[in-house]
């Protein structure tokens, strides 16, 4: 076998192994967020159980990438996948520790006193589990467009998630037993803006990786 043949086999595999954890990230935001709409206990418990698999995932992802870099001295694309992959594992990581925080602050909702229904929540959850789904659907296609669309739809959660604080606010004045209930609702809407920002870090990194051009730190993100 040649080296630039097991370079590229190695370099599939890292690949594979990324989508691997991709799809148990995402599945742990889905089951998160449908946790919180259905007020499911079960589910719940679900997402926290996943968590020591992306972790796994994301330390057999940097033990290969590391592995390829100083045993395979790769060049361009290639070099580019691998460092890139590094950073998305460690991304995907972290939306699973959101998750696991969604799913533990639902278990305090569940003890809480019930709190109205914010349509604002259900729609920021839809618009950052959108976001998740759409950059690592960029990262499968090498998609650049798809991937700076995602970027420009970060500043609509943060537009959201001053929003939700507000309403959760003004609930809190009128009704001092709604305190507890609405600072958790507080707490999952800065989850999902965390993992509306990580899916833009990884659509930032499919744009670079696919471009060979950064549009990190204020760089245009228009296509």
């Amino acid at each position: 076998m040649t080296g630039q043949r097991h370079l590229h086999e190695e370099v599939e595999r890292l690949q594979s192994r990324l989508l691997g954890m991709a799809g148990i990230a995402e599945e742990m935001v889905r089951l998160a967020v449908e946790a919180l709409q259905q007020r499911d206990a079960a589910a719940a418990e679900r997402v926290i159980d996943r968590d020591e698999a992306v972790d796994a995932a994301e330390m057999e992802i940097d033990d290969l990438a590391i592995s390829l870099l100083a045993l395979q001295q790769p060049m361009a694309r290639d070099l580019r996948f691998i460092t890139m992959a590094m950073k998305i594992s460690n991304d995907l990581e972290r939306v699973g520790d959101h998750a696991v925080n969604i799913a533990e602050e639902v278990k305090f909702i569940l003890e809480s006193p019930p709190f109205p229904v914010l349509p604002e929540i259900d729609e920021m959850s839809r618009v950052a589990t959108g976001m998740l789904a759409d950059a690592l659907d960029s990262f499968v296609r090498l998609d650049s467009r798809l991937a700076r669309a995602v970027c420009q739809r970060d500043d609509g959660v943060d537009e959201l998630r001053d929003n939700i604080f507000r309403v959760l606010l003004t609930h809190m004045m009128e009704d001092p037993r709604r305190i507890s209930g609405g600072m958790d609702m507080v707490l999952v809407s800065r989850n999902l803006e965390r993992i509306a920002d990580l899916a833009t870090n990884v659509a930032e990194d499919v744009v670079f990786l696919v471009e060979g051009r950064s549009i990190k730190h204020g760089a245009s993100a228009s296509v």
